[in-house]
């Protein structure tokens, strides 16, 4: 079973999210922030696999956010999940030591 955090501002989003992921068997979402603020606290507790990191949240940013996972948690990977596909966002994630970078309009 791959354990997922997931951390987006928008309710909407995370819920949508968090119902899809569900449909799957071998994913489960252990949990779910509103605030990058909230990642850290939330993967120290959880222990996810994957957390999936929005990038502008209120708080820490996802690519912050991510950084601190891989220097405290570094078995959970770190996945940017954007609408902001900017290659400056993807040089800083990569740098922050995330996994991956996704965009949300992406097919």
């Amino acid at each position: 079973m791959i354990r997922i955090l997931i951390a987006e501002d928008q309710g909407m989003v995370r819920g949508a999210l968090a119902a899809l992921l569900a449909f799957e068997p071998d994913l489960e979402v252990v949990a779910q922030v509103s605030s990058g603020d909230a990642v850290l606290a939330a993967a120290r507790q959880q222990r996810p696999d994957i957390a999936l990191l929005d990038i502008e949240m209120p708080g820490t940013d996802g690519i912050e956010a991510a950084a601190m996972l891989h220097r405290e948690i570094p078995e959970c990977a770190a996945i940017i999940l954007t609408t902001f596909g900017r290659r400056s966002y993807l040089r800083r994630a990569m740098e922050a030591g995330a996994a991956g970078f996704l965009v949300k309009d992406a097919p």
